[in-house]
């Protein structure tokens, strides 16, 4: 999926042709940029098909749009920041392959910056505790650990990243694909989640390495972003968490954003406090749409996959920083 992108074109579209099977057709989605990207694709890479939007639709949407338009058994998610390794899609469909049961798989994500390190955005398989914060095999909130090949076995994970995500194309469609209202953040893992509800697994294949540079079209800084991440995390909750649930997590997750916002406020300025306090609105905003993707969307997958303490008491509190330290999933 590009955007304006350009730069990140020249910069990784190289080893994502050099390192696909012939028998792979690579598709450039591109979100009605004004860079001269589409161009710079069809000058220098005939052999890679081209799908033009209308107009910006986020990632989720765009996505949904393009893939709607191709016929394969496997999709990959790709963004256009991530260079890829020889021979990375191999191990990654011969798993699907073999593993019927699972509809979606990420390889290990390392950042193109630190080669040596995982990638904030998924890194060796995403996970989520009981009360909705994200964190990675190799990465918990900021702290990143050093790839010394103590994630590389193959296992169950509850969310693979949206930078780099294989997933059947039947299931893909079956579930409605990515949630347009996200427009872009916590897509994938809502969309995992949907799909670990429907039955299917979700997992990371170490033996396929891409590197992400990360932060391309919104960086880590940016007001925006954390609008998205935390309007989107509260819809995420609220189409998946079992009505038990709804009360008791919301309530602590009101709590929890309250802090983060006053942290925002000392650390980061006026832009991020105010963000969480947009997100919270958009979110009440969004309910009465919610509400018919809520009754859409099965409930009944145990939470037993969820984290079963706080990830943020452990980080913050007892100073478990990296995922080994972690209570067994």
């Amino acid at each position: 999926m590009n955007w304006n992108g350009r730069n990140l074109l020249e910069s990784f579209l190289p080893s994502v042709t050099a390192h696909t099977g012939g028998d792979t057709a690579i598709y450039v989605a591109d979100n009605a940029s004004t860079d001269q990207s589409v161009d710079y694709v069809r000058n220098n890479y005939p052999d890679v098909r081209l799908i033009l939007l209308d107009k910006n639709y986020g990632f989720a949407e765009g996505y949904n749009r393009a893939l709607a338009q191709i016929d394969a058994e496997y999709y990959c998610l790709l963004n256009s920041d991530v260079e890829v390794t020889p021979n990375w899609t191999e191990p990654v469909t011969a798993y699907l392959d073999t593993h019927p049961d699972t509809a979606v798989c990420q390889p290990k994500l390392l950042s193109q910056l630190e080669k040596d390190r995982f990638e904030y955005a998924g890194a060796a398989g995403g996970f989520l505790d009981r009360f909705g914060y994200p964190f990675c095999r190799g990465r918990i909130f900021s702290t990143l650990e050093k790839d010394e090949g103590q994630y590389d076995r193959t296992c169950d994970i509850f969310w693979a990243t949206g930078a780099c995500m294989f997933v059947r194309a039947d299931v893909y469609h079956r579930l409605g694909g990515l949630d347009a209202d996200f427009f872009a953040h916590m897509e994938e893992i809502d969309f995992c989640w949907r799909v670990r509800n429907a039955g299917y697994k979700v997992a990371c294949c170490p033996e396929s390495i891409a590197y992400h540079l990360g932060g391309a079209t919104l960086p880590k800084s940016s007001s925006r972003k954390t609008y998205l991440n935390f309007r989107n995390n509260w819809l995420m909750l609220y189409k998946n968490l079992p009505k038990r649930r709804l009360f008791p997590v919301f309530a602590i997750r009101w709590l929890g954003d309250a802090a983060a916002s006053f942290r925002f406020l000392l650390s980061t300025g006026w832009g991020d406090f105010h963000a969480v306090y947009k997100a919270h609105r958009a979110f009440f905003r969004m309910l009465p749409e919610s509400r018919k993707k809520r009754k859409e969307t099965r409930h009944d997958n145990p939470l037993s996959a969820l984290y079963p303490g706080s990830i943020v008491l452990d980080y913050f509190l007892f100073g478990r920083k990296r995922f080994s330290q972690l209570k067994k999933i």
